[in-house]
């Protein structure tokens, strides 16, 4: 017998098409190009932007099974990064576990950094502890609740993952972070007391890190939403490059020939004033009844 939580999901969810659409426009006008990881990408600069209404499904793909540790993983490393958290063993506290393929010994010797580190430049870093002119640091997420709950009109709520000088590389440059910032350019808008999330991504890669991309900032709309008290509205996603390695093609072509299904709805089992309160065991999806899963996709590190 369902709940009456998933009574109302199978009301309101619906099947979504954006995602597939986006993987067949990409394989259809995209670009080859080198990558860094030494597989080439098919890429398309700025292809399509992804629009959820949180009320009609959570942005959990349904062309193949996101299983339940990947979609753990991916709420908590955000989580984490709302925390500061910077190292390997940081994340791992928080239920991620995915960074040591990126924070091993020999790219963070590379970056003049201890095993495990992610780097002054990662995303933690710059989330929680964006370094200022005296020395000190700012917290863009405590900073950005107390600005939408004193002054929601604005459309200053915005949060960056980029640390400039950490990120460049070449002569004379030390880059130090073990993966430049990928995601997290967040802006948070208040309309008609309703609260929507647009997250801009620099890169992406569509068959892997998407899906849980789009989970995390999924889950931190609902956060957000909750601890400012506006309804959660809508989660809209943008690309400046997207792209899917050679490798994965065969793989994606047979993904698309699967049937669209609608999305599951996603629940704060556990609501919380203090955003950073929240962990990964604070969420519930229910009503995830997705095609197959499909774990053979390559991953390019």
């Amino acid at each position: 017998m369902l709940s009456q939580t998933s009574e109302i999901g199978r009301q309101i969810s619906e099947i979504d098409t954006q995602y597939r659409q986006l993987l067949k426009t990409i394989l259809d006008h995209g670009e080859q190009d080198k990558a860094q990881q030494g597989v080439d990408t098919i890429s398309m600069l700025a292809p399509l932007s992804l629009r959820f209404k949180i009320q009609e499904g959570f942005p959990i793909i349904t062309e193949r099974r996101i299983s339940e540790k990947m979609w753990r993983q991916a709420i908590g490393e955000m989580i984490g990064f709302m925390h500061g958290a910077r190292t390997q063993a940081e994340l791992e506290s928080y239920g991620c576990n995915w960074w040591k393929h990126w924070a091993t010994p020999e790219k963070c010797a590379k970056r003049g950094l201890e095993a495990g580190d992610l780097g002054p430049g990662s995303y933690g870093a710059a989330f929680h502890d964006f370094p200022m002119a005296d020395g000190g640091s700012f917290n863009q997420f405590q900073a950005v609740v107390e600005q939408i709950k004193e002054l929601p009109h604005l459309k200053t709520h915005f949060i960056s993952p980029w640390i400039p000088q950490y990120q460049f590389r070449g002569q004379g440059k030390q880059q130090k972070v073990v993966v430049c910032p990928c995601h997290g350019w967040i802006h948070f808008r208040v309309l008609n007391g309703k609260l929507s999330l647009h997250m801009f991504q620099r890169s992406s890669d569509v068959p892997i890190g998407l899906p849980a991309n789009l989970a995390q900032y999924g889950a931190l709309l609902l956060m957000m939403a909750e601890v400012t008290g506006y309804e959660p509205y809508e989660y809209i996603h943008s690309f400046s490059d997207a792209h899917i390695f050679v490798d994965q093609v065969p793989k994606i072509q047979e993904l698309l020939t699967r049937p669209p299904l609608p999305l599951p709805q996603m629940v704060l089992k556990n609501k919380k004033s203090d955003l950073f309160a929240y962990r990964v065991e604070d969420f519930e999806l229910v009503d995830y009844e997705p095609n197959l899963g499909m774990w053979d996709i390559p991953v390019a590190v």
